[in-house]
């Protein structure tokens, strides 16, 4: 049984590994050995994570996908969650949250009863959280734009300041040939801003 820890911020500005030594410490107290740790910066409103599906690429039926909580693995729509539940169930990972305490049992050895129990409980509570973190989601992003509404009526929106020197240090390295994976591992961004930045340059 093998742990591959996930950890994942919305924005280039948010530290994806913050929670990391939390995560570590969980699995040196259970004697479990983390195989590898997977981070990216990416909306858990988005399916198509890179980091994400190369830990599901790598993981062997009975591997433990660990998150800090649920919402770093799914803020996603009810047909997205699906698929990725399709996704964990065919390849056989345990998804194991510090803020799924049912999800615990699962990072330790279990009779072939209490395994299929504790998986079918910890699957329902899962559907259940992945379900609010959609909400609260949801709920941001329309209290958001109705700010935003407001401040451009009354003329102060300005939007999101831009990170000029990173993203033209950006530049620099795609003018000189680095490769997009190169970048985001030197800078920290997301892959949706080295596109927009190649965008740009086209």
């Amino acid at each position: 049984m093998l742990v591959r820890i996930y950890l994942r911020a919305s924005t280039d500005e948010q530290d994806a590994s913050r929670a990391r030594s939390q995560l570590e410490a969980f699995a040196a107290e259970r004697g479990l050995i983390v195989a590898a740790t997977y981070v990216e910066n990416e909306s858990g409103a988005k399916l198509a994570r890179p980091e994400l599906f190369r830990l599901l690429s790598d993981a062997r039926p009975g591997d433990i996908l660990l998150i800090e909580q649920v919402d770093r693995l799914s803020r996603l729509t009810a047909a997205d969650w699906q698929k990725l539940r399709v996704e964990l169930d065919k390849r056989q990972v345990r998804v194991v949250a510090l803020d799924l305490p049912t999800s615990w049992v699962l990072a330790a050895p279990a009779d072939d009863f209490t395994g299929r129990m504790f998986t079918a409980i910890n699957g329902m509570m899962l559907d259940v959280l992945a379900a609010v973190a959609r909400k609260d989601y949801d709920d941001r992003r329309r209290r958001q734009a109705q700010g935003q509404a407001r401040a451009k009526l009354e003329g102060v929106y300005r939007g999101r300041p831009e990170n000029a020197k990173r993203n033209d240090g950006i530049a620099a390295m795609l003018k000189a040939g680095a490769s997009w994976s190169q970048i985001q591992s030197a800078t920290g961004c997301s892959r949706a801003t080295v596109a927009k930045i190649a965008k740009r340059r086209a």
